[in-house]
């Protein structure tokens, strides 16, 4: 469209779109919001609706496509979901009072980090929005996160950039910030569905940043926040704020006080441990069954599911807080009775941190009202059952600690019960919110407009009885409107209030001011509801609202009690026990199983293992054949121990834990290919990021170092690595070491701390059974060729490799070189087709054996029966054919 032919419409929509070029545009005209030029093409294509246009018939066609005002917030999800922003632009002024063009504004950006209706947020994960500044004057940088749903934000200082970024990854954020011009790692930027890059002055300027966090926090000093001394956390912190105020058009008032995160605090595991051990995803990048939390996830709050991920992704490093929720965890253990009644209880409690959030922010619908008043409604019954456990006695310290505090919040129970009905629409300008009783001004209106014919019939019968004039009548006409009615002969007795409206042949028709007021009351009492409904809901808003501290804790409290139980659930569930911790570096387990395995083929398949580490034993090395369950020992090791230091009981008969501060797992074969990393690549990458970061506290999980390179390589990595973990710290490392190099279980007795296990197996009839146990010693052998064979590889291949394995062991106990072994294998009569060397195949013998040591008779048949089989051409064959030579063939041996 040329400017000459521009609208004052599209003038005005052009200027908005102008300083939002990123975001797709929801310009509001009238019921609809309406997208125009490309954002119609993209939002058309991505919501599957009717692309249309303006002017169609017209050189100034413009393409555009809308969605309904009342059903935008579906349409919106899904733009989210896909990575789009969405710009809401709507009208600012009444378009009654509008002189000219309606003005329109933009206000608030969406985008898919920000968002915070419920159909849009994943109930029990959190929607994180993070930020990452890296100070390379200073070589130190920040990362901060806040999840605007709830108002928790968190984030720390390192020296290290690539911790910065492994711990971007680790959080998942939605959308990550970073300065313009500040290069992104490959593997972060394929990992994010978007990456914001803001200006690195305004957003990351460290004056300003201060003053944003000092305002949204209400301090005068950062240093009430920890943050005094670390100006990249503030950085980083700046930015989070400058983008939700650029975003949402408002300060950030709702913000919960800003918790740094203390490492020195917490188990530490990086998102390659997460992803290894399938913590909260599959290694195919699925979640649900298959991963640990779908088998601890036993939560009935978003609250409380929320929790169970932060205390996944960070378990304690301190034995205190451990063991007061082990306390609290066995309290509900043991009392099947109380535990069900419990979660009973919080069957029906609905997100109360988010819906008190929107109501804060002005983004509540009388949905979230009717979900805080039914679960608040529950607080009572929780109350009562930790009372009776404290007047039995058997409240733990964590619960006693919770009961003294509780706030039933009975008064806004009460009254969200007395105004709002069971079922409100879900638009809040319609009416139909509140009960009737709520307030009496209210319910006046609501009479008049669900009972107005009720007031007409009560106003006729108290003007009969005062008037004494039983013949009156009510009538409406759309002229006159409401009037009463006489007989020509009655109508000199009617009062002088009635003021004469209308004569007729046979009557006349009056009003009296309580007629009119009466009606005109009933012509605006549906429109006057609404309004009056709309002021109320925006008054009990305001109200609910100023009480969001005390919400947010009784959310907090509903959280740790639901977090309790879900442990407690799955520890009776799965039969698991409550370890026992220890100061030392020890990891004893009696009975260990692996929490996912065992819940995917039942507790009666799973083979229980024990284990056994301590300042005698720190690297246990495992050898065993594939499939035979090293992996899953490994894996199962790991699990326990961040179960115990969550503070929930653990898949084991009995385990003695030392506690770690970090694990640490490089398992499994993976390549990276699109940055040009080998399966090995990655291997040595993941290998080197342990060998530089590992401490003293850490468990180390190491699986098959070394195979993706020559077998002699492999070896010696796999062995200096040994050597140095067993150096590490003076007294090495706990480690649990899965390997196929044989020649490393030589490192028993010559290495302090070295042990070897195996995984037994059992031969049986020319097959092996796998046992599943683990056994002290090495592996006398791999088993590799058995493994092929369970796996379907044809017989005659798995025939062929035992063969070459036999020549090979042969030449090697003869001290021989291997390569010899292949020319005399290769022209055996056993080589598989094409695998013959062509400058040895003429050693075949052209003609037909002599037979020498029979009968003449017999050697003659022989003879014959060589040429027919020398002789046919067996490809071209058909089975029936092949079958009737051989019967041919026996027949005529059997003959003689």
């Amino acid at each position: 469209m040329s400017a000459k032919k521009l609208t004052p419409m599209f003038e005005q929509y052009l200027g908005i779109k102008e300083e939002y070029p990123d975001a797709l545009l929801f310009y509001r005209m009238g019921d609809f919001y309406e997208l125009f030029f490309e954002d119609a093409e993209v939002a058309a294509r991505e919501l599957s609706i009717a692309l249309t246009s303006r002017n169609p018939n017209d050189e100034t066609r413009v393409p555009m496509c809308g969605v309904p005002h009342h059903a935008a917030k579906e349409y919106l999800g899904r733009l989210l979901e896909k990575g789009y922003k969405v710009a809401i632009c709507d009208q600012i002024e009444d378009p009654k009072e509008a002189k000219g063009l309606v003005k329109r504004a933009v206000t608030r950006v969406l985008t898919p980090a920000t968002v915070v209706d419920e159909d849009s947020l994943e109930a029990k994960d959190h929607n994180f929005l993070a930020a990452l500044f890296w100070n390379p004057s200073r070589n130190r940088g920040g990362l901060g996160w806040l999840d605007y749903s709830t108002g928790d934000w968190s984030g720390f200082e390192s020296s290290r950039e690539p911790e910065l970024w492994q711990w971007a990854q680790k959080i998942g954020p939605r959308e990550l910030l970073v300065p313009e011009g500040h290069e992104v790692p490959s593997f972060v930027s394929q990992n994010f569905a978007q990456i914001v890059r803001l200006p690195g002055k305004g957003p990351f300027d460290r004056a300003s940043a201060e003053e944003r966090i000092c305002k949204a926090q209400g301090v005068a000093d950062l240093a009430v926040l920890d943050l005094a001394g670390k100006p990249e956390l503030v950085k980083a912190l700046g930015g989070l704020l400058f983008y939700c105020v650029q975003t949402q058009k408002h300060e950030l008032e709702h913000l919960a006080p800003f918790k740094p995160l203390t490492l020195g605090k917490h188990l530490l595991l990086d998102e390659v441990t997460e992803r290894n051990l399938e913590l909260f995803r599959r290694l195919d990048g699925k979640t649900g069954p298959g991963t640990l939390l779908h088998v601890v996830d036993k939560t009935k709050t978003p609250m409380g599911g929320r929790l169970l991920r932060e205390r996944m992704k960070h378990p304690w490093r301190e034995a205190g807080p451990i063991e007061e929720t082990l306390d609290a965890v066995s309290w509900l253990a043991q009392d099947d009775s109380l535990r069900t009644k419990v979660r009973e209880a919080l069957d029906s409690v609905f997100d109360l941190e988010r819906c008190i959030t929107r109501i804060f922010l002005g983004r509540a619908t009388p949905k979230d009202f009717t979900a805080l008043r039914s679960s608040i409604g529950r607080l009572p019954g929780v109350r009562e059952l930790l009372d009776q456990a404290q007047q039995d006695g058997q409240l733990p310290r964590a619960a006693a600690a919770i009961l003294a505090n509780w706030d039933d919040l009975s008064d806004f129970h009460a009254l969200l019960e007395s105004a709002l009905v069971d079922n409100p629409p879900p638009v809040i300008t319609e009416g139909g919110l509140f009960r009737m009783g709520y307030r009496p001004e209210l319910d006046e209106l609501l009479n008049l407009a669900e009972h107005g014919e009720s007031a007409l019939d009560e106003l006729l019968a108290r003007e009969r009885a005062e008037t004494g004039l039983p013949k009156l009548k009510l009538g409406y006409n759309r002229v006159f409107g409401y009037y009463f009615e006489l007989p020509r002969g009655q109508s000199d007795n009617a009062p002088e209030r009635f003021v004469r409206r209308q004569t007729l042949a046979n009557a006349e028709r009056f009003t009296t001011d309580e007629l009119k007021g009466l009606e005109e009351k009933l012509m605006n009492a549906s429109e006057e509801r609404k309004r009056h409904e709309y002021k109320l809901f925006l008054e009990l808003r305001d109200q609910v609202a100023e009480a969001r501290p005390r919400f947010l804790y009784m959310a907090d409290v509903l959280a740790a009690v639901d977090y309790w139980q879900a442990l407690a659930e799955a520890a009776r569930v799965n039969n698991w026990s409550r370890p026992e911790l220890t100061p030392g570096r020890e990891l004893n387990i009696t009975g260990g199983r692996h929490p996912v395995v065992e819940t995917v083929q039942g507790a009666a398949n799973f083979i229980p293992n024990d284990l056994a580490m301590d300042e005698d034993r720190k690297i246990l090395l495992i050898t065993g054949p594939n499939m035979a369950g090293k992996s899953t020992v490994l894996r199962q090791a790991a699990l326990i121990l961040i179960l115990a230091q969550m503070g929930s009981f653990v898949p084991a008969a009995k385990a003695k834990l030392g506690l770690a501060d970090r694990i640490f797992s490089r398992v499994g074969a993976s390549d990276n290919l699109a940055q040009g990393q080998s399966t090995f690549m990655v291997e040595m990458t993941e290998t080197a990021r342990i060998l530089r970061q590992a401490g003293k506290r850490s468990l180390i999980i190491l699986d098959e170092i070394g195979r993706g390179t020559s077998t002699f390589d492999g070896l010696a990595l796999a062995w200096s690595v040994v050597e140095e973990l067993a150096a590490r710290g003076g007294d090495g490392m706990r480690t649990l070491f899965a390997t196929h190099y044989h020649e490393l279980t030589s490192l028993e007795g010559a290495i302090p701390g070295v042990r070897n296990l195996n995984i037994a197996v059992k031969e049986w009839g020319g097959d092996i059974v796998f046992l599943r146990r683990l056994v002290p010693g090495p592996s006398d052998r791999s088993y590799g060729i058995e493994v092929a064979k369970l796996a379907g590889v044809p017989p005659r291949v798995v025939q062929r490799a035992k063969a070459i394995l036999a020549d090979l062991e042969e030449r090697a106990k003869r001290g021989e070189s291997h390569r010899g072994a292949f020319i005399k294998i290769e022209t055996s009569p056993t080589t598989l087709p094409g695998l013959d060397r062509p400058e040895h195949r003429n050693e075949i013998p052209a003609e037909p054996p002599a037979f020498t040591d029979v009968a003449p008779e017999r050697a003659e048949i022989f003879v014959q029966i060589a040429e027919t089989l020398t002789d046919a051409d067996l490809d071209s064959l058909s089975p029936i054919e092949a079958l009737n030579m051989l019967h041919t063939l026996k027949k005529k041996l059997n003959s003689n």
